[in-house]
C-alpha cells in the first residue's frame, strides 16, 4: 500500500507535509528559534521579518515558535482520538458483522442512539467532570465517532464472513476467534486505515475548536486553538496573524483528508481480499408435492447417514424448500457421488451436512448422523470438535477458499498447529509432508507463495492439503474439478483416488460430471428438484438405470453424438424451488410419463435390491426393455467411456 501511495503525487505530498509537521512538533525545543513565551515587545503585531519568519503576536512572541510548540498537544489529541476509535470500532464492528443475531441488533441500536446525540453536548459534559482536560475530551470524541466507524467495519465484515476461505477455515476446525483475528481482520484493515485518516482530520478540527473556546487551554498558552483565538481578536489590527495559524490547521486537515482519499484509491488498486449458520431442526408444514420418505434404517456401520433431510431458506414470501427429505448413506472408505443438474440441491445437501448453509438457510427436518450422532442437534462447541478432525471440505473454487492475505505456509501451518499442536521446524516439516502427500512439486517454494501466485491445479492441491491437515474421516468435495482443465482434472481425480487408498477416508463428491462419477465413485445418488430420484451402485446405475431422469442424463452424454445430428438433451429445465409440481417433479420433461404420474407425489422405492428409484413405472418400463427404444436412451457408457 505504501508503494501504491507513493505513486500518487497528492498522497506523496500529503505524507511529506504531515511528516514535516510531526518532526518539527516533536523536536520543537531543538528547532524553534525562540521559547514559546519569549517577549519581543518592539516587534509586537509585526508581519514576517528576518527576526520573526511568520511574524509576532500582540505581546511580541514569535508565531513560528508558538506553532511549533503547540503542535505536540494537537498531535497527542489526534492520536488519542484515533486510537480509542479504532480500538472500539474494529472489534465491535467485526463481531457485529461476523456473529450477527442479537449482538448485531444490539450494536446497531446503540450506534443509532449515540449518533442521534450531538457530540459537542457529550464532550461538554465530560469537560464538566474533567475541567480543561484535553485528554478526556479527545477520548470522549473517539468514543463518540467509534459507532459510525464500527458500522463501516461491520459492512465490510459481512461479505467476508461468507467467503469460501472463511468457510474452509471453519470446517477445518479453526476457532471462531482465530478466524476473526487472522482471516477477517486483514480484509477489514485497509478500510479501517482509510476511515482512521478521516477520524484524524475531524479530531484535529475538534481539538482546535475546544482550544479556541478556552475549554482545554488557558489564555496565552502555546496551543493552536488559543493561537487562532488570539489572532481573531487582532483581525482588524493585524489580519496576517490568522494566515499562518489558520493556514497551518487548514492545510493539515486537508492533508489528512487527501491522505484518506489516497489510501482508499490505493486499496482499490490493490484489490480486496455466505454466511455460515448452524442448522436449527424444526418440523415444518408439508409443502405441496412433498413425497413420502422412504423409511429405511441407516446402513450398518455407515460413517454418514442422511435421513429425510429437509432444508429451507427464508424469504419475503415465507420459507422456500430447497432440499426435500433426502436420504443416503456413506460407508467408511466409500465414495458417494451427488449428481444432478444445476438447481437439483446437491451443494445445499452437502453444505447442510457441514452446517455451512448460507444466510436464511436452516434444516427443518430429518437427521444427519455422523458415526451415529445427529450433528444437527449438537451445540457449536460439540460440532466444532468434529471440524477438521472428522469432517473436511474441498470447495468448488480453490482460489477463493484460500485467504489472499497470507502465504500457503502460514495458512497450512495454522491448521497443523491447531490439529497436531506443532510449531517451529516440526510444523514446517508437517506442512511439507502434506504438500508432498498431494504430489505438489517444489513444496518449499509453494509454502512461501501467496494464493495469487498459484495455478488452478496447484491451488486445488493446496486446498486438498488444507482439508487433509486434520486427517478427516469424511471429505466433502464440492465440484472440486469444475474450474480446472481436463488434464488437471485427471490429475486431481487420480490424486483423490490415491489419497483415499492411503488414508481410508470416505468422500462425498458433489458433481454434475458423470465422467467424474464413473471414474471415482462407488455409489451414486441422483438428485432432481430437491429429491432423490435414484440411488444405486455406480456399475448398476450405468449398466441398468431405473429412472427416466437418470436415463436422460446418460443419454445426453456428448460422447454419443452422431455427426450431422443434434445433441440429445432432456427437454425443459429443472423447476425452481417454490414452483415444484404436486405430482412427479420430472413428469413435465419425462418421455415415459403416464396418467398416474400426474396424480400424486411419487415415493422413492426399492425397485431392485440395493437400487432405489422414484418412478411408478420403473418395474414396468425397465423389465420390458422399453427404455432401450426411448429417444432419450443410448447404451449406457462404461466408466472409461464416461470419463
Amino acid at each position: 500500500m505504501l508503494r501504491a501511495l507513493l505513486r500518487q503525487p497528492t498522497a506523496a505530498a500529503s505524507l511529506a507535509f504531515l511528516a514535516v509537521i510531526v518532526a518539527v512538533s516533536l523536536f520543537a525545543r531543538q528547532l524553534a528559534p525562540y521559547a514559546p513565551d519569549a517577549f519581543d515587545l518592539p516587534a509586537r503585531l509585526s508581519g514576517p521579518s528576518a527576526r520573526h519568519l511568520l511574524g509576532a503576536d500582540e505581546l511580541g512572541r514569535d508565531l513560528l515558535s508558538r506553532l511549533m510548540f503547540g503542535g505536540v498537544k494537537a498531535l497527542v489529541g489526534i492520536v488519542e482520538a484515533v486510537v480509542v476509535a479504532v480500538a472500539v470500532a474494529l472489534p465491535v464492528g467485526i463481531l457485529a458483522g461476523y456473529v450477527g443475531g442479537a449482538f448485531d441488533r444490539t450494536v446497531s441500536f446503540l450506534t443509532d442512539l449515540v449518533l442521534a446525540i450531538p457530540a459537542i453536548i457529550l464532550v461538554l459534559v465530560v469537560l464538566t467532570v474533567f475541567p480543561a482536560n484535553l485528554h478526556a475530551a479527545m477520548v470522549a470524541f473517539g468514543l463518540l465517532v467509534a459507532p459510525g466507524f464500527a458500522r463501516i467495519v461491520r459492512g465490510v465484515t459481512l461479505p467476508l464472513r461468507g467467503a469460501d476461505f472463511v468457510a474452509a477455515a471453519r470446517v477445518a476446525g479453526v476457532p471462531e476467534t482465530t478466524i476473526m483475528a487472522r482471516h477477517i481482520l486483514p480484509g477489514v484493515l485497509r478500510t479501517a486505515i482509510v476511515q482512521a485518516s478521516f477520524v484524524a482530520a475531524n479530531a484535529l478540527l475538534f481539538s482546535v475548536a475546544l482550544g479556541f473556546l478556552g475549554l482545554t487551554a488557558t489564555p496565552g498558552e502555546a496551543e493552536w486553538g488559543q493561537i487562532v483565538a488570539a489572532a481573531a481578536l487582532q483581525i482588524s489590527t493585524q489580519p496576517w496573524l490568522l494566515v499562518p495559524s489558520g493556514g497551518l490547521i487548514a492545510l493539515m486537515a486537508l492533508a489528512l483528508m487527501l491522505l484518506g482519499n489516497a489510501l482508499r484509491d490505493a486499496a482499490a488498486d490493490l484489490g480486496g481480499a455466505g454466511t455460515a449458520t448452524a442448522p436449527h431442526p424444526a418440523r415444518s408444514a408439508d409443502l405441496p408435492g412433498a413425497a413420502q420418505p422412504t423409511d429405511r434404517p441407516a446402513a450398518p456401520g455407515a460413517l454418514l447417514s442422511v435421513r429425510n433431510l429437509t432444508v429451507e431458506f427464508g424469504g419475503r414470501g415465507g420459507p422456500t424448500r430447497i432440499v426435500d427429505r433426502v436420504s443416503f448413506d456413506v460407508l467408511p472408505g466409500e465414495t458417494v457421488g451427488l449428481v444432478g443438474e444445476s438447481g437439483a440441491g446437491k451443494s445445499v445437501t452437502a453444505l447442510a451436512a457441514l452446517r455451512l448453509l448460507g444466510r436464511g438457510g436452516r434444516v427443518t427436518g430429518g437427521q444427519v448422523l455422523f458415526e451415529g450422532r445427529d450433528i444437527t442437534q449438537l451445540d457449536d462447541r460439540a460440532f466444532g470438535a468434529l471440524r477438521g478432525h472428522a469432517l473436511g471440505l474441498i470447495s468448488q473454487e480453490p482460489l477463493s477458499s484460500l485467504d489472499p492475505a497470507f502465504t500457503v505456509g502460514s495458512q497450512l501451518g495454522e491448521l497443523v498447529g491447531i490439529h497436531d499442536g506443532l510449531s517451529g521446524a516440526a510444523n514446517r516439516e508437517r506442512c511439507l509432508e502434506l504438500l508432498r502427500q498431494v504430489q505438489m512439486r517444489a513444496p518449499e517454494r509453494v509454502l512461501r507463495a501467496y494464493p495469487h501466485e498459484l495455478s488452478g491445479g496447484m491451488a486445488q492441491r493446496v486446498a486438498i492439503a488444507l482439508a487433509l491437515a486434520g486427517r478427516p474421516r469424511l471429505l466433502v468435495a464440492d465440484e472440486p474439478t469444475t474450474a480446472l482443465d481436463v488434464t488437471v482434472q485427471k490429475e486431481i481425480l487420480a490424486l483423490l483416488r490415491q489419497l483415499q487408498r492411503d488414508t481410508g477416508m470416505a468422500v462425498l463428491m458433489v458433481t454434475h460430471n458423470l465422467g467424474v462419477v464413473a471414474d471415482l465413485c462407488d455409489r451414486v445418488v441422483v438428485l432432481y428438484a430437491g429429491q432423490v430420484f435414484e440411488d444405486a451402485r455406480v456399475l448398476d446405475l450405468f449398466g441398468r438405470p431405473l429412472n427416466p431422469y437418470t436415463l436422460g442424463l446418460l443419454g445426453a452424454n456428448p460422447a454419443h453424438a452422431r455427426p450431422g445430428e443434434p445433441l440429445t438433451v432432456i427437454p425443459g429445465r429443472v423447476p425452481p424451488p417454490g414452483a415444484w409440481p404436486a405430482h412427479c417433479r420430472f413428469a413435465p420433461r419425462c418421455a415415459f410419463a403416464a396418467p398416474q404420474c400426474l396424480e400424486r407425489p411419487v415415493p422413492l422405492l426399492e425397485a431392485e435390491p440395493d437400487h432405489l428409484s422414484r418412478c411408478v413405472r420403473a418395474g414396468e418400463l425397465f423389465a420390458s426393455g422399453t427404455h432401450a427404444a426411448s429417444p432419450l436412451a443410448t447404451p449406457a457408457p462404461t466408466p472409461a467411456e464416461a470419463t
